[in-house]
Order: structure tokens, then C-alpha cells, then sequence
């Protein structure tokens, strides 16, 4: 299984990892939501897991570009944001999941769906 991890913490993109236990040939990783479509166009990962707030392109916007080029891309929205709001900005910009940083462990449930 491959991933794309969208984050702007390094430390934080490292706990997934961690958390995944993927090798380090199935995980590329960015810092920001403005190349996630440049990205997946050229590595196609199974999952995508999006935070939400970054200095170019935010989550939400990132994820909807993303999905307008490849409607069948799988994205998870990680955020420390947990607020309903938040779940339904990540629903309706196309998301098929959202986890809270709290709850990391969550994201292994909703990839074995």
C-alpha cells in the first residue's frame, strides 16, 4: 500500500509513519497542499492524508483540485482541528475520511475498510 503524507510538521509526518508502519519506498511525503496534485499524478498512492492548514494551499482546496483531476483518489483529512465545521468542510471538499491528531490509530480503521 502506498501513501502520500501532506503535512507542514516533519515531526508529525514522522508519527504517521510510524503509526503506518509502511516501508519508506511506499511513503513520499510534502510539505504543503499547493504539489499534491503534481505528486499523485506521478506516484498515484493509495491513500492521500491531508492536514488542513498550510502556508500555500490548505487542506480543503487541495483536496478538491485533487479530486477534479482524479475523482477516484482516496484522501484523508488529518487535523488537529476537530470541530464538526471541520469534518464537514473535509466531507464536502470530497474527502473520505477525517481523523483528529488525537486519534491517529483511526486512520489504520478507515484503510481497511
Amino acid at each position: 500500500m502506498s501513501m502520500l503524507i501532506v503535512d507542514d510538521n516533519p515531526e508529525f509526518r514522522s508519527v504517521i509513519r510510524e503509526i503506518l508502519g509502511l516501508p519508506e519506498s511506499e511513503v513520499l511525503e510534502l510539505d504543503d497542499g499547493d504539489k499534491v496534485q503534481e505528486t499523485y499524478r506521478t506516484f498515484h498512492p493509495d491513500w492521500v492524508l491531508m492536514d488542513v492548514k498550510m502556508k500555500q494551499m490548505n487542506g480543503f482546496d487541495a483536496t478538491k483540485l485533487l479530486l477534479t483531476e482524479f475523482p477516484d483518489a482516496r484522501v484523508i483529512i488529518v487535523t488537529q482541528y476537530a470541530e464538526p465545521a471541520f469534518q464537514e468542510q473535509a466531507y464536502d471538499a470530497g474527502a473520505c475520511g477525517f481523523v483528529s491528531k488525537e486519534c491517529l490509530e483511526e486512520i489504520n480503521h478507515i484503510i481497511q475498510q
